[in-house]
């Protein structure tokens, strides 16, 4: 399970945002909710060095809220504000923009000191692919002025946005990072769907995926699929929900090619449940 996946125009976005950073006063990080730590890029902060920064924990509809809340206690203790946001509702959104314009108060206060004209208070999106960057700038700005799409890699150039109020936004391409040490966060943006699926084995990605539900979600799979046979490991549980779907191919064997699609794609849309990957480590 080694994923190696670094277009070139992953390279350019890097360059890009180190470009713009001088022109940006706060930065906006979006992590997916269900896996806070796994969709981080590590290269995001030393990029960004001091620059004052909000986490956006995007897709909070589709994670388990005891456990979203678990982690928002985990950036506070860091001196960093992080808020939960359903980008298809918009919950949370105001939250942000509060959030921003306060990380930024004292210098524009500074500014007008000095008796310069207020400006607007400028922002850079930042984020790995397919972590919902577009989708809450359209939410924002209540138009389809940032493409959006539901495969990794969509929005493919830098543009600036004006929202109502005195904010403007940069929107950036998402950025992977060339490899990913841990194949364990591989796994879980492929899980989510940030990788592209067919850099995978489809089966192969729905037995890793039933060991993570396994050992914290093991009720939902069973209620979702009516799981009452064997469930003592990833492969009893996949031949259950085939044989439970009917999904079966000529032999009597289990068609588990489609099994393993189901599988992802109800736990993408939190069919199964509401569900968290991830806990904050108590170091």
């Amino acid at each position: 399970m080694n994923i190696h996946w670094y277009p070139g125009h992953m390279k350019k976005t890097k360059e890009l945002v180190k470009e713009q950073l001088k022109l940006v006063d706060v930065i906006f990080e979006l992590l997916d909710a269900r896996i806070p730590m796994s969709s981080k890029n590590p290269d995001i902060d030393s990029m960004i060095g001091g620059k004052p920064k909000v986490v956006i924990l995007n897709k909070a509809d589709l994670a388990d809220t005891w456990a979203t809340g678990l982690w928002v206690e985990y950036f506070k203790k860091k001196g960093i504000i992080a808020i939960p946001v359903n980008s298809v509702g918009g919950k949370g959104l105001h939250d942000v923009m509060k959030a921003a314009e306060m990380k930024v108060k004292e210098k524009m206060d500074a500014l007008i000191k000095k008796g310069r004209r207020a400006r607007a208070v400028r922002v850079m999106v930042v984020g790995i692919p397919n972590v919902g960057k577009s989708s809450i700038i359209n939410k924002l700005v209540k138009r389809k002025s940032a493409k959006t799409g539901d495969k990794p890699g969509v929005t493919k150039g830098k543009q600036w946005i004006r929202l109502k109020g005195n904010i403007e936004l940069l929107d950036t391409p998402g950025i992977l990072w060339p490899k990913f040490e841990d194949p364990e966060v591989g796994k879980k943006l492929a899980f989510t769907g940030a990788v592209k699926d067919e850099l995978l084995d489809t089966e192969t990605l729905a037995l890793y995926l039933i060991e993570n539900l396994l050992l914290g979600y093991k009720s939902n799979l069973a209620s979702r699929y009516n799981l009452v046979g064997k469930m003592s490991s990833p492969l009893d549980v996949l031949n259950e929900i085939a044989k439970n779907r009917g999904f079966i191919v000529k032999g009597g064997e289990p068609d588990y090619l489609r099994t393993a699609n189901i599988l992802l794609d109800e736990f993408r849309s939190s069919t199964i449940g509401k569900m968290t990957l991830e806990r904050p480590s108590t170091e």
